[in-house]
C-alpha cells in the first residue's frame, strides 16, 4: 500500500493526516462496509467534496488507514534486538504492546476486523512483509533458545500470546470494563505485573539454572 508519490503542501498534509486520523475512529467502529464518506467528513469536520478531493474513494481512505495502523502495531516488534538480553527485550516488547492497546485502541479494533473479515485489503501483505518480518524475529527467538536465555518452545506461539494478551484490552474493552472497574491506569498496570509474572518468570530458560541450552531448534 505506498504513499501516494507527490509533494504535499503543509495544508493538504494536515487535512489528509486529519481525515486519516478521524476515519480510523470511523472505521474502527462501523467497519469498512458500514462506514461511509459522509460519516467520515462529518468526523472531520469537513465536506464530502473536500475529502474526496484528498482522496479519490472509501477505499484510498481506508488502504490509508490500514498503513498508518500496520505501521503503529508492528514498529515495536521490528524493534526487537537480536543482541539485546532476551528477557528484557520480550519484557520492553510487551510493555509497548500495552501502552498501544491504552493509547491507540481504535487502531488495534481496526486491524481485528479487517482481519475477521478475511483480510481482503492486506491479505497480500500478510503473507509477503508480514511473513518475512514474522521469520526474522523467530529467528532471533530461536537463537536464545539456544543460547539458553529463554525455554525452548515453537517460538512463533510467544507472538501470538503476546499480540493476544495485549491487545485484547484494547479489541474487548467493553467487555473488560464491565468485569474490572479499576481506573485504567491501575488495569494496565495490573495487566503489566501479570505478564511480567506469567510470561517473563516463565520464559526463563536454562541459563538461568546453569543448564546448557537446548539444539532442538
Amino acid at each position: 500500500m505506498p504513499a501516494p508519490d507527490r509533494k504535499r503542501t503543509r495544508i493538504q498534509a494536515e487535512n489528509e493526516d486529519r481525515i486519516v486520523s478521524k476515519s480510523l475512529d470511523v472505521f474502527s467502529k462501523y467497519g469498512y462496509r458500514g462506514s461511509t464518506v459522509d460519516q467520515i467528513a462529518a468526523a472531520a469536520g469537513m465536506s464530502k467534496a473536500n475529502v474526496l478531493y484528498y482522496f479519490k474513494s472509501k477505499n484510498d481512505i481506508y488502504l490509508a488507514v490500514l498503513e498508518g495502523t500496520l505501521e503503529i502495531w508492528l514498529n515495536p516488534l521490528t524493534e526487537l534486538d537480536a543482541e539485546g538480553d532476551a528477557l528484557l527485550e520480550i519484557q520492553r516488547y510487551i510493555q509497548v504492546k500495552l501502552k498501544l492497546s491504552r493509547t491507540s485502541p481504535a487502531a488495534s479494533r481496526l486491524f481485528a476486523n479487517e482481519i475477521l473479515q478475511g483480510a481482503p485489503m492486506i491479505g497480500p501483505y500478510l503473507k509477503t512483509e508480514l511473513k518475512e518480518l514474522v521469520d526474522s524475529k523467530v529467528a532471533i527467538l530461536t537463537k536464545w533458545m539456544k543460547q539458553g536465555e529463554i525455554k525452548t518452545f515453537e517460538p512463533v506461539h510467544l507472538l501470538f500470546l503476546i499480540w493476544s494478551t495485549t491487545q485484547h484490552y484494547a479489541d474487548f474493552a467493553i467487555q473488560i470494563s464491565a468485569l474490572d472497574s479499576s481506573p485504567k491506569s491501575k488495569l494496565y498496570k495490573d495487566a503489566e505485573n501479570f505478564l511480567d509474572s506469567v510470561l517473563i518468570e516463565g520464559l526463563k530458560g536454562p541459563k538461568y539454572s546453569g543448564v546448557v541450552g537446548s539444539d532442538e531448534y
